[in-house]
């Protein structure tokens, strides 16, 4: 049975909370929180102590420590469980600074202790599925990726002005998702984006509204559409193309309803509202596959690697904004 420290006490706590419970191979051993009425609330759910971050940490009792805590603290947290000889599960983005990124990652190898960013999104069975039908090459090779990301209404301004901008924040689960669908890495990055749905956004000189063009060496294209408002729910879209046909992966209705009438003609029912509904599955699945390799001794399905290389795509996607230009890139 592995023991798990979980930094955090917030939404994305909560969720982490129930699937380390629904685990019959991990138990919430300690919540941590610099709010601590959040933390006991937490903990007392599932039964767990509460901590302070640096107790729990250094706990030989502990084996994983998962990082859920506010981005500005993920590296440091990160570290400290490194030397502490923890395994990690860390919530994206390791930090908002690259070099300070890079400095961690670095350091975390050297240590060797399991490392797994949270890349949710690659476990989702319907993605999981177009990435096995990529691999087995049921439409040859893939040439055009189509990824539509839009969330479905702006996040609250003090959210949005401490994010680090909706490249590294919200984009930076495509660029992950592009980088596992594609095969490849890519080598040039190009944006053409503007803030047209929230104020606050533009007179801070972030943007909300983009479309993000990737492309590899062998001449394969990404490219991501995003928005911070659909007006519609949580809009979640993929289509591959390549030689021998299309892989697509629709969004996930509230129910699969559909109502015909002459009247109105065909109304079927709106996506699900928001990550935490639509991806619902996806983070089962993932706290699975991380629980299967620290089990079986194994790499970890996203590891720290694969948070620097999204992150280094998010600030690449911010200078093509700022220069205009498309921007090489090597990953």
């Amino acid at each position: 049975m592995l023991k798990v420290a979980l930094l955090g006490a917030g939404r994305i706590a909560h969720v982490h909370a129930r699937h380390i419970h629904d685990h019959p191979d991990t138990i919430l051993y300690s919540v941590s929180d610099i709010y601590e009425d959040a933390a006991k609330t937490l903990a007392e759910k599932y039964s767990a102590r509460v901590l302070t971050a640096d107790d729990a940490i250094v706990d030989p009792e502990v084996d994983v420590v998962l990082v859920a805590t506010s981005t500005d603290t993920h590296a440091n947290f990160s570290l400290q469980a490194a030397r502490a000889g923890k395994a990690i599960f860390c919530e994206k983005p390791i930090d908002l600074n690259i070099e300070r990124v890079k400095a961690c990652v670095s350091e975390i190898k050297q240590l060797g202790v399991p490392f797994m960013i949270g890349f949710n999104r690659r476990f989702d069975p319907n993605h999981a599925h177009l990435n096995r039908a990529l691999r087995a090459g049921e439409i040859g090779e893939l040439e055009h990726l189509q990824i539509s990301s839009r969330d479905p209404s702006p996040l609250p301004d003090d959210y949005l002005l401490v994010s680090g901008g909706m490249f590294r924040d919200m984009t930076i689960h495509d660029f992950d998702m592009a980088r596992f669908q594609l095969g490849e890495e890519p080598v040039s990055v190009s944006v053409t984006a503007a803030a047209l749905v929230s104020p606050t956004v533009k007179e801070a000189g972030d943007v909300d509204t983009a479309v993000i063009t990737l492309q590899t060496a062998s001449g394969k294209i990404a490219v991501i559409n995003n928005s911070r408002r659909s007006g519609y729910g949580y809009d979640q879209r993929i289509e591959a193309h390549g030689q021998k046909g299309c892989l697509s992966v629709h969004n996930v209705p509230t129910t699969t309803l559909v109502k015909i009438t002459e009247e109105f003609g065909a109304q079927a029912q709106k996506p699900l509202h928001f990550f935490l509904e639509r991806y619902q599955e996806a983070f089962s699945e993932q706290w699975k596959a991380f629980v299967a390799a620290l089990k079986e001794n194994r790499p970890v399905p996203t590891n720290a690697d694969d948070g620097l290389k999204a992150l280094l795509l998010a600030e690449a996607a911010v200078e093509s904004f700022k220069t205009k230009k498309v921007v090489s890139i090597s990953l």
